[in-house]
């Protein structure tokens, strides 16, 4: 495998000639895509700007949204020579194929600090009326977290509607759903290209109600009501309530079951959803096939900008690509991107094995047990064939597994569609054994059989028995809920991991939030295991991933802008971040799930969301729409690409701004190895004062191992008259001197504190070195598209030159097989 820094820089070149890319299909299928119009060409002629695309570019059949807040523009039904023609108009601004986007997929909000009828929950009324706008796979409405029980009129400038379909009605809606729309044009034209994307045997609805079960619960994480004697078969059971209880929900469903949530759709919903007055957006959504897009061709990092910049917080969800670095998705400055941790809670299970060891693994299986008795152990990998390792459908022979417990190795298919494998060959249990990839990383399932997750060194173990002795046996035995858990929060070994793949200048994830093992509403519509086989229905369920963290942080949001109406997006992001801890509940580093070992920056961000301190962070990071334009300028981006994203002809400075300047309150400088000597940057934050009127703030500075790191001035004092001041942060390292991590970085801190200890403002730092490999412009690819990826690209006029390219963007995560200087063929391997 090349090293992370070496996949950074030989996957540059993808996106920064998209044209080229698109032009070179020869498949002339019809399919979606998205146009981005100059909204001011529009002829005086035609009323409406429909009326111009429908007249100018697109029949009106083939039509499938327009656009007029996020974005301008629309999408519609085309082939790529139609496409391509389009682009040409000098009024298109952009042109890009709509893509199939994947979901990341109680006790948690006590986890993150808030405290009953005191602290962030009293201050902001619990959330009242602010509004979350939730993009996902619908809302199952007749459970109980989304009753209006003792909530107030809907908000009187509350613009959507409950829209009305396939076994949803308006009254489904209430003061607390006071909004559900679907969104299935892009999804529909998609089906309709290459066959039914929902078979026949898949229940779904085209309404706003949830056939999947994802949206419901990330819904009643961000708002749920308060819900007595709630559980999972048995499991987490106690008080379920979301995090902004009395918020207010509005549900735009983008995401269709086992089909995935299209750009097109999501971006019509982004549209509608600003139109309609939301004032936090969660969005748990992200590319699930290793893509970063440049900003100006995603259309979640188009149509959040376009929330942002009038004032709506937009929350989203790091990506279940972890534990590799260069993992973490919905990478915008101006979204707030969550990473996932543990919470001090567990579902534990023991495997007790014929020798009398016992192995420890979670699980949420809740039938009939089978501890007491010992049965015989078998492992169908040791056939030597893969797919029956895997336990892949078809693939075990019930003469073989018949009446035993199989050791099944994770990875390839569902992990509860496993056990039903096993359970179809005539098993009666299964011992799910992690792979290198997850490590250590497990995650409770309500499985259909008795069933135990563990991890990989447990999962060696157990192997290494069933090989030592010709008749092994084992038992499980299930130990229900167990509180207290220590250490917690962990880092989830599933979370993305940084490094950033589009500009190492911004640190992400931003932070980290309980997304592992989330208990929280569910459909009615499939069992909890997901499975269309599973017959159980539950009101809760018990899910794990990114997207069960980000509507933590939506509900966070809430609260915030309920009790400082006046803070800017970037300023809740930046509370949020600065108070975040990094220390677990035994007071120590915060570890990594998958190895074991303290984790950094790279998994946790800032650190993992702590409500109770949120609220009165003392100083603040804002940034303005002129400091994202002026970053984009920085990156390096051309006026009319700044336009996709913008809606505006921008007004770049004369002398490029420098993308680290951003004002972020986390700090990340990058080197290049090929520097001699000492090497300095210097970055330059401002804060606000949102605490104390008069307050003196003093820095203390932990550097990175091997780098100096000095801070002027030392010390912020404010007055009622001054309430921004800046800072000058100066970074120097030595590249021969530098020992990095595992992850290619070294990481510190910056902290202001006001003295008396009630305020501690900190901002990680992170440091690496960048070996430069760089193209002599213009650069050529030529891809082979193969569906729906890149396979094979020839580059050609590559050469080692000695300054990165500024518009270096990562494009796609590979594998080089053999890779020299002289290379002009290079084979794409995807992991």
């Amino acid at each position: 495998m090349a090293s992370p820094i070496l996949l950074f820089l030989l996957s540059i070149f993808l996106y920064s000639f998209p044209p080229l890319i698109l032009a070179l299909s020869a498949d002339q299928k019809v399919q979606t895509f998205i146009i981005r119009v100059n909204s001011q060409s529009k002829p005086s002629i035609f009323p409406t700007h429909y009326r111009w695309y429908a007249s100018e570019f697109a029949d009106p059949p083939r039509i499938l949204h327009t656009y007029d807040t996020v974005f301008h523009g629309f999408s519609a039904s085309l082939t790529p020579n139609e496409a391509d023609t389009i682009g040409k108009n000098p009024s298109v601004l952009a042109v890009f194929e709509d893509r199939r986007r994947e979901l990341h997929t109680t006790r948690s909000p006590q986890f993150l600090g808030l405290r009953n009828q005191r602290g962030l929950w009293s201050n902001s009324d619990y959330g009242s009326d602010v509004i979350i706008g939730l993009l996902d796979t619908g809302i199952w409405p007749e459970r109980r977290s989304f009753s209006d029980r003792n909530l107030g009129p809907v908000p009187s400038r509350w613009k959507g509607a409950c829209q009305a379909g396939e076994k949803f009605t308006v009254q489904n809606c209430n003061r607390k759903l006071i909004g559900a729309k679907f969104f299935s044009k892009g999804h529909d034209a998609s089906a309709s290209v290459g066959g039914p994307i929902v078979s026949n045997d898949t229940v779904e609805y085209r309404s706003p109600r949830d056939a999947d079960g994802h949206g419901t619960h990330t819904a009643s994480t961000a708002a749920g009501r308060y819900v007595f004697q709630a559980n999972m078969s048995g499991y987490a059971s106690g008080i379920a309530k979301g995090v902004a209880p009395k918020a207010r929900l509005a549900v735009y469903k983008v995401c269709w079951k086992n089909s995935g949530c299209f750009d097109s759709d999501i971006l019509s919903a982004f549209d509608t959803a600003v139109k309609d007055g939301v004032d936090v957006i969660s969005i748990s959504i992200g590319g699930g096939d290793g893509v970063s897009a440049p900003y100006y061709l995603d259309p979640i990092a188009i149509g959040s900008y376009g929330a942002v910049s009038r004032g709506i917080f937009v929350s989203s969800s790091a990506g279940n690509g972890g534990p590799d670095v260069m993992t973490v998705t919905n990478l915008a400055p101006w979204l707030a991107t969550v990473g996932a941790g543990t919470i001090d809670r567990n579902f534990p299970a023991v495997i007790k094995l014929g020798n009398g060891k016992q192995l420890s693994g979670v699980s949420l299986y809740a039938g009939a047990p089978i501890v007491g008795k010992m049965y015989p152990l078998v492992y169908p990998g040791k056939s030597g064939v893969l797919a029956a390792s895997l336990c892949m459908e078809n693939s075990l022979d019930p003469n073989v597994v018949r009446g035993k417990i199989v050791i099944c190795d994770r990875g390839s298919s569902a992990r509860v569609a496993k056990g039903v494998e096993v359970k179809k060959a005539g098993g009666v249990g299964m011992i799910l054994a992690n792979g290198m990839t997850a490590g250590e990383g497990l995650v409770g399932d309500a499985h259909l059989l008795p069933a135990c997750a563990i991890g990989v060194n447990e999962g060696d173990l157990v192997k290494k028995y069933l090989s030592s002795t010709p008749n092994p046996t084992a038992t499980i035995d299930f130990q229900g809920t167990l509180l207290g858990i220590k250490p917690a929060p962990v880092v989830a070994s599933f979370s993305g991991r940084g490094f950033n793949g589009l500009d190492q200048n911004i640190l992400k994830p931003d932070l980290i939030a309980p997304g592992e093992n989330i208990l929280a509403a569910w459909t009615d519509a499939i069992g909890p295991s997901g499975l269309e086989s599973d017959p159980r229905r539950t009101e809760f369920n018990i899910l794990s991933g990114t997207s069960m963290a980000c509507p933590h942080v939506s509900g966070a949001a809430a609260l915030l802008k309920s009790a400082h109406p006046n803070w800017s997006p970037a300023m809740i992001r930046s509370a949020l971040m600065t108070t975040a801890n990094v220390l677990d509940n035994r007071n120590q580093p915060m570890m990594d799930e998958a190895n074991g070992k303290p984790s950094t920056p790279y998994g946790f961000g800032a650190g993992h969301v702590n409500l109770g301190q949120a609220m009165d962070p003392g100083l603040v990071y804002d940034i303005t729409n002129v400091d994202y334009v002026n970053f984009l300028c920085g990156v390096g981006y051309g006026l009319k690409e700044i336009q996709i994203i913008t809606k505006s002809v921008p007004s770049c400075p004369r002398k490029k701004p420098l993308t680290e300047n951003l004002n972020y309150p986390s700090i990340a400088a990058w080197f290049s190895s090929a520097k001699v000597g000492a090497t300095s940057k210097n970055l330059i934050r401002t804060v606000t004062n949102v605490g104390e009127v008069n307050a003196v703030y003093t820095v203390k500075v932990e550097s990175p191992k091997g780098v100096t790191v000095v801070v002027k001035p030392t010390k912020l004092a404010f007055t009622a008259a001054v309430k921004k001041l800046s800072y000058v942060v100066t970074v120097t390292t030595d590249s021969k001197n530098l020992v990095l991590d595992d992850s290619g970085a070294v990481f510190g801190s910056i902290s202001w504190s006001d003295g008396v200890g009630k305020h501690v403002v900190r901002s990680p730092i992170v440091v690496t070195l960048l070996t430069p490999l760089n193209i002599k412009m213009p650069l050529v690819a030529k891809c082979i598209l193969i569906e729906n990826h890149y396979k094979d690209c020839n580059i050609y006029n590559v050469v080692i030159i000695n300054n990165v390219p500024t518009n270096a963007s990562r494009a796609i995560l590979f594998s080089i097989a053999d890779l020299e200087v002289s290379t002009t063929s290079i084979r794409m391997e995807y992991d």
